[in-house]
């Protein structure tokens, strides 16, 4: 059913929901009234057909209203599309996720990093998961720069002895493999060969004639409890952990410039909406392909939801985290100490990938679902928040489910 635009304490909301659905609308809703959302968009489509497409709120606290094709940056939300992308490339037998990573990379074989696999720089094993050396102001945007020192950087672990996410870095790592496998770089192959042929408004690598269409990031404010995170708690033990490094040694990264946005960051700098990220998981909660466009085989999309690492404490996260090849799997870690918004809780099943500031998109093939949530106003934690996890929760009972207490929603 079309929604005649819904008044909130942040302007209006307007799109589509499927009457079944109409608890996921509800929830958008009282985001904006009680838990503090600005601008957002949430997508979901079952079997392939579309059942909510909503948007509202705006742009920024004062200024113009969030259209129905604005767009905002989704940060680790991008490595689900990188993952695909890599995946794609093993599925056509460019890429062997098995082969050391030296059979495309030769230069990335020194100071310890020699026995790494192909698979490791997908799961967050390959113990890269930040850079020692202070950056340089503008380094993420400078693709060949962060290349090259990733190829001099010591690991932090014995590659595939343990895992700790690999927040950015993961942009070259993986990026490197599409890369060198395929000829193109992960930007223009993502264009090519699955927003092209999806129809999808997704880019790594945001052309200029888009910026006037994208919502300014709003960044979150820490509070006491994001201070005593165990995240931060890590940091502040040692300067020199992942943890640290990676909350601090960003060279300056600003989302909001253009620079951000133009480079190709393919772990943190994606630009889309809560459709495109649908979208973008909509042939993967349905077997590989929908309408006439495949994009993996059978094989490849199992292989894309069974996990692959789990660890009680990320080296980088300080957390509980599981992940496949690529994408994260649920995570529950509500009981923890220091862990609020620490959680992505979905189904056994999915599989997909939060980014900062708690957006979201993910498939679960066995409900035929795809998801996404995309927002302007970050906020607390690393994983999901009250606002995005609300949805998704939305979601599922639309879907059947009736508890999540087991760690995921059945």
């Amino acid at each position: 059913m079309r929604v005649q635009e819904k008044a909130t304490a942040q302007g209006g909301v307007s799109g589509f929901c499927d009457p079944q659905y109409a608890g996921v609308l509800e929830v958008f809703v009282e985001n904006f009234n009680t838990r503090g959302e600005i601008g957002a968009s949430v997508a979901i489509s079952v079997g392939g057909k579309t059942v909510v497409d909503l948007w509202g709120g705006r742009k920024t606290p004062d200024g113009p209203a969030w259209e129905q094709d604005t767009l905002s940056v989704v940060f680790s939300c991008t490595k689900g599309a990188s993952a695909l992308c890599a995946h794609m490339a093993a599925d056509r037998g460019l890429l062997d996720l098995d082969a050391p990573v030296t059979r495309y990379w030769p230069e990335y074989g020194q100071a310890g990093k020699e026995a790494t696999r192909v698979s490791m720089m997908l799961d967050h094993s390959a113990g890269v998961p930040a850079l020692r050396e202070e950056l340089r102001p503008g380094a993420y945007y400078d693709y060949a720069h962060m290349v090259e020192l990733l190829e001099k950087e010591e690991p932090f672990w014995r590659p595939g002895t343990r895992n700790g996410y690999h927040a950015v870095t993961s942009a070259w790592t993986v990026g490197e493999m599409v890369r060198r496998s395929t000829g193109m770089r992960m930007g223009a192959f993502f264009q090519q060969e699955v927003a092209g042929p999806l129809g999808i408004e997704f880019w790594m690598g945001l052309p200029e004639a888009m910026e006037h269409r994208v919502a300014p990031v709003l960044p979150f404010i820490p509070d006491e409890t994001s201070r005593g995170s165990r995240i931060v708690l890590a940091a502040m033990a040692d300067r020199l952990s992942p943890s640290a490094l990676f909350l601090f040694n960003n060279g300056h990264f600003n989302p909001n410039s253009r620079e951000a946005r133009a480079a190709e960051i393919g772990s943190a700098t994606g630009v889309t909406n809560a459709r495109g990220l649908a979208a973008l998981y909509a042939p993967l909660a349905n077997g590989g392909a929908l309408n006439g466009v495949r994009l993996v085989s059978d094989d490849a999309l199992a292989r894309m939801g069974r996990v692959s690492v789990a660890t009680h404490e990320d080296a980088t996260l300080a957390i509980p985290t599981r992940f496949s090849l690529g994408f994260m799997k649920s995570m529950d870690n509500r009981r923890l100490d220091n862990a609020a918004d620490c959680s992505a809780i979905m189904s056994d099943a999915a599989f997909g990938h939060v980014g900062a500031g708690g957006s979201i998109g993910f498939a679960d093939p066995a409900a035929g679902m795809s998801f996404g949530y995309a927002m302007n106003r970050m906020g607390p934690g690393i994983l999901l928040n009250e606002r995005g996890q609300s949805l998704v929760d939305a979601a599922y009972r639309a879907l059947g489910c009736t508890s999540d207490a087991s760690g995921g929603w059945r």
